[in-house]
């Protein structure tokens, strides 16, 4: 896999409350490829941060309808990745990709 590969595989990092609370266990939780797998991700988390990966764990969200001044709308299905990491790896996400 190359490194524009691996950026096609992740999008961006999740930052939110849930996923801070999630990286106090060495976990980390990127948007992802919806076409992406497991394998992919983990080769690709690897690539691009240098660190190596314990554990993947994917899950799809079904797009919400929306309605924001009187305009019904639909957010996108998403792909998010839960990443767990070996112990003594980190990646500060607040950095970006």
């Amino acid at each position: 896999m190359t490194e524009v590969e691996a950026y096609d595989v992740i999008l961006a990092p999740v930052i939110t409350e849930k996923s801070t609370t999630a990286s106090e266990h060495n976990q980390v939780v990127f948007k992802v490829a919806r076409t992406a797998t497991k394998p992919e991700i983990k080769a690709a988390v690897e690539l691009l941060f240098k660190v190596k990966v314990k554990a993947v764990n994917t899950l799809n969200r079904k797009g919400k309808a929306k309605v924001f001044r009187n305009v019904r709308g639909r957010q996108k299905d998403m792909k998010k990745a839960i990443v767990t990491l070996e112990e003594g790896h980190a990646i500060d996400v607040t950095t970006g990709l």
